[in-house]
């Protein structure tokens, strides 16, 4: 009787130590299959946070806001490159005189192997005369400054009328003319040294303004010309009106 009952307490107590064996594993099988879980819920570069198989990822983006910061960066250093790069001058600034120099871009000088030229009298100013150069040639051609002009067998050109000088260089494309006024004589008389004379001989000036340059040419006279020590010459003229008026 008493080996029964120690029996039946030994059978208890190994199916009780076996159910708490069981117990226990199935608390590590949960409690690690959690671990598992929570580890692949907080790793980094999981599928959750990776295009599936087949998708393309997004291109880098060009636009918004690095864009424009980039943007602007190329912009400034355009502006600097267009601050220090050649720059093309307009026109009328190609060819200023400054200071008796022409800073415009080189052409040819008005001459007698490009140009011909006449000299007319005129009813008004009295006592003067219309000096016109035409380009006669198939290239524009500069009339710089002022015409060296020779009357019989003078040794000396007149001198011109300094407030006669305009803003800009005259050039003259094929058939175009520039002029310039000649008063020959006072009209008080109060020249001296006066003489009359048939010929008439123009020479031109170059872009550096220190002399004649290139051929000269005869200015035909259809009657004698009275000079004197009063005759002056304006500078080249792009208007006939604005040569006469000095």
């Amino acid at each position: 009787m008493r080996n029964l009952r120690f029996d039946r307490a030994a059978r208890t107590s190994a199916l009780g130590t076996a159910a708490l064996i069981a117990a226990l594993s199935l608390t590590a099988c949960q409690d690690g299959g959690q671990a598992a879980a929570d580890a692949s819920t907080t790793t980094p570069g999981t599928s959750d946070t990776q295009p599936s198989a087949g998708t393309e990822a997004p291109a880098p983006q060009t636009g918004g806001a690095a864009a424009s910061g980039s943007g602007k960066d190329s912009d400034s250093d355009a502006g600097q490159a267009s601050g220090t790069g050649t720059t093309k001058a307009a026109p009328a600034s190609d060819t200023r005189q400054d200071d008796g120099k022409d800073t415009g871009p080189v052409t040819r000088p008005c001459d007698g192997g490009n140009s011909k030229v006449t000299l007319t009298p005129v009813p008004r100013p009295v006592n003067h005369m219309l000096l016109t150069v035409t380009n006669t040639g198939s290239t524009a051609c500069n009339a710089y400054y002022y015409p060296f002009l020779r009357f019989g067998e003078a040794q000396s050109t007149p001198p011109v009328i300094e407030e006669s000088k305009p803003q800009a260089v005259v050039t003259l494309l094929p058939g175009e003319s520039a002029y310039a006024g000649v008063m020959t004589s006072s009209a008080d008389g109060s020249g001296t040294g006066g003489y009359s004379t048939r010929k008439a001989v123009v020479h031109f000036q170059g872009r550096d303004g220190s002399g004649s340059t290139g051929p000269s040419a005869n200015a035909p006279l259809s009657k004698a010309v009275y000079v004197d020590s009063t005759l002056t010459v304006t500078y080249w003229q792009s208007d006939m009106d604005d040569a006469l008026m000095y």
